[in-house]
């Protein structure tokens, strides 16, 4: 499925059921709608496997936390209902798993949302993986939010606009996507996915510092990378790294670990420790 306008077979389950295509079952009046008050969460299952469902199900939740809802399904629960939907689909098939929380209504104040209105469900999808053919990357003018500013703490549907738009500016410059800053300046990640670079055979990642989400996808990543004896310094960086970088490569639940083929006018080459995080992570997918 390609991203954009495309569409793919979909199951989802909710109030109960599952339900087959495009479920229509938020409301114009649905605080969600109107107020953003959506969390949700990405897992992925490819080539028969399904690596760290039970973290991502248990992020849902916390995010769900973050957002003043109410989480109520388990992470058990939740993994159930994920592996049972995957059955719908022809064997082996990439899908992507997305469950939602929301808000039906608001409280007092109409803006706040209101925690006994909840809904939630679990959307599955049909998504190939990707061909890791490379993505070109520039400096976004956007910066990232700050945790006083907004809930970076979640994966909450609110976040995405800033990002989109970002992404949006970098492709009618004629770029795939971008690098993002801080508010400090440093960089933070790109516009859709974490950020490593590698320079002199060491890994660099920008350092957690809540102005964007650590993903489930990263942090098995830096671990994979270590346990293999690489060395990997999460720290602040600056653009002005990125454009002497050996590599830069990326990692993210959609398409797990991806290469940068080009910064501004700078060609780059998938390189050795790329290959070797996307390597290890197939390895570690499929134990």
């Amino acid at each position: 499925m390609a991203i954009g306008q495309d569409w793919s077979k979909t199951w989802t389950f909710y109030d109960g059921d599952w339900h087959e295509g495009n479920l229509a079952i938020m409301g114009t009046r649905s605080h969600a709608a109107l107020f953003s008050s959506s969390v949700f969460d990405g897992a992925r299952t490819f080539e028969g496997v399904t690596p760290d469902l039970d973290l991502h199900c248990a992020r849902v939740n916390r995010s769900a936390e973050a957002m003043h809802l109410k989480p109520l399904v388990t992470p058990e629960t939740w993994m159930e209902l994920a592996r049972d939907g995957i059955k719908r689909f022809v064997p082996d098939t990439a899908l992507y798993i997305r469950p939602t929380y929301w808000a039906e209504y608001g409280g007092k104040s109409m803006i706040t949302p209101d925690p006994e209105s909840t809904q939630w469900c679990l959307t599955m999808f049909e998504a190939p993986m990707r061909t890791p053919e490379g993505n070109s990357i520039t400096l976004s003018p956007y910066r990232k939010p700050t945790m006083e500013t907004m809930p970076c703490d979640a994966k909450a549907g609110c976040l995405y606009p800033n990002n989109a738009r970002a992404m949006r500016e970098a492709q009618l410059r004629g770029f795939n996507t971008c690098v993002m800053r801080d508010a400090l300046g440093n960089v933070a990640e790109f516009a859709s996915a974490n950020l490593f670079m590698a320079k002199d055979g060491v890994v660099f990642t920008p350092a957690s510092n809540g102005t964007f989400l650590n993903g489930i996808t990263r942090q098995r990543v830096i671990a994979l990378l270590r346990d293999d004896g690489v060395d990997v310094v999460e720290t602040q960086l600056t653009y002005q790294d990125m454009e002497t970088a050996d590599e830069i490569f990326s990692s993210g639940n959609y398409s797990k670990v991806s290469p940068i083929n080009r910064i501004d006018a700078r060609s780059l080459q998938p390189g050795p420790l790329y290959r070797k995080a996307r390597e290890l992570y197939w390895a570690y997918a499929h134990a």
